[in-house]
Formats: C-alpha cells, structure tokens, sequence
C-alpha cells in the first residue's frame, strides 16, 4: 500500500502510538517510508517495557528499517513522528541521513528539531533533514493528554 501524503504517514505513527499508550508508554509513534510511499517499519516508545532510555520510537523504527534495508544509510526516507523529536532521536534522524521528518505536534521541553533546539538542520552537521510540523496535531493531543491525564 503507498501512503502517498503527510497526513497517510502520520496515521501509521498515530497507530503506533495508540499501541503505546495500551502499553502504559509514553504514546509516541513513529514510522518510516521509502521514496515510493512504501511503510518499511513503524514503532512506538518502549522505555518502560524495555526499561531501556533509548528505547524511543525513534530510534526503534530506524533500527527496524535499517534491518530491513540492510544499510544505516536510509538515504531519501521519510520518518513520521507523532511528536517533535527529542536531542537524542533528531541525532539519529541526521545520522541516518532520512530526508525528511514530519511530526505532529511540537515538544516544548525537550524538541530537538524546532522548539529548543534544530539539530536535523544545523547547518555545521553534515547531512540536512527537511521538516514538515503540524500534521495531525489535533489527534497526537488527544493521545498525549489521554495519557498524562491519567497519571494525575
């Protein structure tokens, strides 16, 4: 199946967290396509259920797609995150050189790739991502506050 536009990639990443917040995670989803609009792998956060830091979304889902792929190289890929990327996965999105982000809604205390910092197009690293924000934003909302209002 192609997932020809933004808002066809962000409702894999929406899928994905949803399976998140089933788990108790953080729900953070995020999935990856090829140049044709192909889905090569989704994932959501499993830090509580790896009781791993740097099992994030993120990075889960560029680890699956480079297994896939058989290269770390996801050279003109698109990553959809339901959420900003933090320091520690817009790090990997560049290291992966992936073409391009889409995310959801931005992340105020830990965005990497906008809202404190913009690791993905700083010009003194040596690869530049394209970034398209605001897909879905309404529906990753939802989700993020169907979890933290049920943690208070």
């Amino acid at each position: 199946m192609k997932y020809k536009s933004d808002i066809d990639k962000m409702r894999i990443a929406l899928d994905e967290a949803k399976k998140a917040l089933n788990l108790d995670e953080v729900p953070i989803g995020a999935a990856i396509f090829d140049k044709d609009h192909n889905l090569i792998a989704s994932a959501h956060n499993m830090r509580e259920v790896d009781q791993n830091p740097v099992s994030h979304a993120e990075i889960i889902v560029i680890q699956k797609a480079s297994k896939i792929l058989e290269t770390w190289r996801l050279e003109d890929t698109t990553i959809a995150v339901t959420v900003e990327p933090d320091a520690m996965c817009a790090g990997a999105i560049v290291n992966a050189r992936i073409k391009t982000l889409l995310y959801g809604v931005p992340n105020l205390k830990a965005g990497a790739a906008y809202s404190l910092y913009n690791i993905p197009q700083d010009p003194r690293l040596n690869h530049f991502v394209e970034i398209r924000e605001n897909i879905l934003p309404h529906e990753s909302e939802v989700i993020l506050s169907s979890f933290f209002e049920s943690k208070r």
